[in-house]
């Protein structure tokens, strides 16, 4: 198509994923109270909660903080609820010029992605009291810690975008096998810089400092990692034999020729 007709297309898959974010992020809006008192619960029981001492180190501050923090919630679990629905988009505009194979692949990465982000997601917000607990200990005795639930967002929505991000490290890789760019072998070479990679992403990326919250990324990312090259090895395998029968089935020689007698003199 010609460069317009391909920016309107543009156009129109961004209007349709802001379409399903703002329907999440109404989705959002009507259950915020729910969403709040899950993302407090690390930090204090907000049903149970009927003074300071229960549940005094988050707060709002200023006049709009409560109407802006409503509005952050609603717009980001609208980005999270319709992750699927603007992944789709995002693939449907690049589609026409995959070819068959990689439309299929494309599909599996889509399909494979989404659990995968939620499994992390998961795992973040199970180890985030722990991780609140641990970090909150450093506070000294003598002082209180009065956190702004904006800063406390933002510190558990880093905490789970990068667990699910990191997830995603096994879905690319068979993905980049399925379609020939990696092998098995290839992937499983270089595990040593691969597991000090992962140790050093961990560390530098994470927003927790405490070495269980790392131990509980780390450890699940080595052995996805592991897995992946094994999917790799298992796929090149058959990728192998699928070659090596169409090789028989094809002509493996070439008739000698002869040569033509002469005619006799008559």
């Amino acid at each position: 198509m010609p460069l317009l007709d391909h920016l309107r297309e543009l156009r129109g898959r961004i209007i349709k994923s802001a379409f399903f974010i703002f329907i999440f992020a109404i989705l959002g809006w009507n259950y915020y109270t729910e969403i709040i008192e899950t993302l407090a619960a690390p930090v204090c029981d907000l049903k149970n909660s009927t003074d300071s001492q229960n549940c005094g180190a988050l707060y709002i501050s200023g006049v709009l903080g409560p109407l802006n923090l409503q509005l952050k919630v609603s717009f980001l679990s609208g980005v999270i609820l319709s992750a699927p629905f603007w992944l789709y988009q995002i693939w449907a505009f690049i589609a026409p010029a995959l070819t068959r194979k990689e439309k299929r692949n494309s599909i599996l990465f889509i399909v494979a992605a989404t659990p995968f982000f939620a499994a992390g997601a998961f795992l973040a917000y199970s180890i985030l009291p722990i991780a609140i607990r641990v970090l909150f200990g450093f506070t000294p005795e003598t002082l209180g810690n009065l956190v702004r639930f904006d800063d406390y967002l933002d510190f558990v929505l880093r905490l789970i975008l990068i667990f699910g991000i990191a997830f995603e490290l096994p879905v690319f890789l068979v993905s980049l096998n399925l379609v020939g760019v990696l092998s098995g072998k290839s992937i499983l070479k270089p595990w040593r810089f691969a597991i000090f990679g992962i140790t050093f992403f961990v560390a530098a990326f994470s927003p927790t400092a405490d070495p269980l919250s790392m131990a509980a990324l780390a450890v699940p990312l080595i052995l996805l990692y592991f897995a992946a090259g094994g999917i790799g090895l298992l796929v090149d395998k058959r990728r192998a034999s699928r070659l090596a029968k169409i090789s028989d089935s094809s002509p493996s020689s070439i008739d000698e020729s002869s040569p033509i007698e002469k005619p006799e003199a008559i």
